[in-house]
């Protein structure tokens, strides 16, 4: 019903006054590998995720990954460049792109070639907001200092948890550009420990705001490497513990928008999906961005905001480009790689209330 209201209210309001509202803070949490019928199911072991917050904001039922495995997905959200066999693998080795110099773009803005750790010459959100001069920083959790990852064409050391440290480098995708980690702003990736203190004022909270768990609390391992459960309980606990503290901030109860996503959908056992949404291209570096199939499986998404109307329902499809593309439209930034594609959509009136 709310879907139908949407769409009549978008033909009642004139195409001029169509606008996006004027968020100025975008939070996103990103979440390990868990299909739509788990995680929003009617026996959820999440209730506060597929119950609570989707009451107060939008659930997004037609929500795709991109690929599998996790690291593509990552990529895709910051930059729109698709999978290829390197990042499917999860970079087990973090081995430069190559080619890397000079740097080879296909008419769709991918870089062409395989590998991890992409050429300075590849841009991310981060690269454009700090152009802009707006802010970005990532919270990754269990990271032990700034932008910590492995030496290049080394073994990924952090690819299984363990009691004393769960941080995964292949879910924080900042450094795997070397227009990030080869820079000052590079500080910016920053452990989780530190948000608190940046949502205290609004003139220290970032523009963006990305938010990785660590590999228990985003439901990737169950159980975990310290005994906790995992999976979507631990997924809820860690909610029920950081989302208050997201929407009790002044920058997001100002101008605020909360996205809880995740990575992709199971990639084997009875819920595997592979599937893709939104006439998603394979990308010039891999033929199969889901390795069994076109995409990463239908996952669903929450959005939450004073701009979004509580109890949403939206089936309109989209993806980890569409994401991209909403938040580089919420900010003025030119469409990067994937989020370009002209057949892609981001965030109408199906999720935000008309801005008059």
């Amino acid at each position: 019903m709310r879907t139908i209201l949407s769409l009549i209210l978008l033909l009642l309001i004139p195409v001029a006054a169509v606008q996006k509202p004027p968020i100025r803070h975008v939070f996103t949490i990103v979440l390990e590998n868990k299909s739509y019928s788990e995680t929003f199911g009617p026996n959820s072991p999440a209730p506060y995720l597929s119950r609570y917050l989707t009451s107060r904001g939008a659930l997004l039922t037609n929500y795709y990954a991109i690929g599998h495995n996790s690291l593509d997905n990552y990529i895709a959200l910051i930059s729109g460049q698709a999978p290829n066999a390197a990042t499917q693998g999860d970079c087990q080795i973090y081995q430069d792109f190559i080619p890397g110099s000079p740097v080879q773009v296909d008419l769709n803005g991918q870089v062409l070639g395989q590998g991890c750790v992409f050429p300075p010459e590849t841009q991310t959100i981060a690269d454009q907001l700090t152009a802009r001069q707006l802010t970005w920083r990532g919270y990754m959790e269990d990271m032990p200092a700034p932008c910590t990852h492995p030496a290049l064409n080394t073994h990924d050391q952090t690819q299984m948890a363990r009691p004393d440290n769960q941080y995964a480098a292949r879910h924080n995708p900042f450094v795997y550009f070397h227009s990030i980690t080869d820079a000052p702003a590079c500080a910016n990736d920053v452990p989780l420990t530190q948000l608190p203190s940046d949502l205290q004022r609004y003139a220290t909270t970032p523009n963006y705001v990305f938010i990785t768990p660590n590999l228990c609390h985003d439901g990737h391992d169950s159980p975990c490497a310290d005994g906790e459960p995992g999976g979507l309980a631990s997924i809820d606990a860690f909610l029920q513990k950081w989302v208050p503290q997201i929407l009790n901030s002044p920058a997001y109860q100002r101008d605020g928008l909360l996205l809880i996503l995740f990575d992709e959908a199971e990639f084997t056992g009875p819920n595997a999906d592979a599937s893709a949404c939104c006439n998603e291209l394979p990308g010039p570096n891999s033929p199969l961005p889901g390795i069994t199939g076109p995409g990463g499986g239908l996952v669903g998404a929450v959005v939450l905001s004073k701009y979004v109307r509580p109890g949403t329902i939206t089936t309109t499809p989209y993806n980890h480009y569409s994401i991209l593309r909403t938040i580089e439209d919420l900010f003025g930034l030119n469409y990067l790689g994937y989020a370009a594609q002209d057949t892609l959509s981001s965030f109408d009136l199906d999720v935000f209330i008309a801005v008059p």
